[in-house]
């Protein structure tokens, strides 16, 4: 078996968390953490599972604008935010746009979102992800997930660990999963 953990990111706390996650998925065999332009029609085709993630950006996926806001004034979220190198790439919803169909793949979807404020007034770009994995015809194997940030965007105490355990249980899921 093995995995793909697609990410978009815009300063990090998304790619951490997939690389957490992807910690979690070792036992399924090879995993991949790749960022949306990394991650081909083919590398998705091979995977028995896809996990896919990205930044809560105005209540849900990121936008065109929204990235190029995030990536062009880092200092508007915080004096120490860096852009992650990845930034600059597409984003989710292009990369959707053009991924093929699947047939009974399983997937998950997670965000990051700022935590100190609930999700009915942040949004939560996992639904959207979920979503379009769903229309894609991928076969959900967990809830979205949302993992943490503070209002200066760093993550959250515990949810680096916590993206880890999250990503065992979908190994856990998908190994006790009958093939379809």
């Amino acid at each position: 078996m093995s995995a793909v953990v697609v990410y978009e990111s815009m300063f990090g706390n998304t790619h951490t968390i997939a690389e957490r996650i992807g910690e979690g998925l070792a036992p399924l065999g090879e995993v991949h953490v790749v960022p949306v332009a990394e991650a081909t029609d083919d590398l998705v085709a091979g995977a028995t599972l896809l996990v896919v993630g990205g930044p809560t950006h105005a209540h849900g996926m990121t936008s065109k604008m929204s990235r190029e806001g995030a990536v062009e004034h880092p200092e508007t979220y915080g004096d120490d935010i860096e852009v992650d190198p990845d930034a600059e790439g597409p984003g989710l919803r292009d990369w959707f746009d053009s991924l093929a169909k699947a047939d009974h793949v399983s997937a998950a979807a997670f965000d990051t979102r700022v935590g100190t404020i609930g999700a009915v007034l942040s949004g939560r770009a996992s639904k959207g992800i979920h979503k379009r994995l769903k229309h894609h015809g991928f076969r959900e194997v967990a809830d979205p997930e949302s993992f943490l940030v503070d209002k200066q965007t760093h993550l959250m105490e515990g949810e680096a660990d916590r993206a880890r355990a999250w990503g065992a249980g979908l190994a856990d899921a998908v190994a006790g999963t009958p093939a379809t």
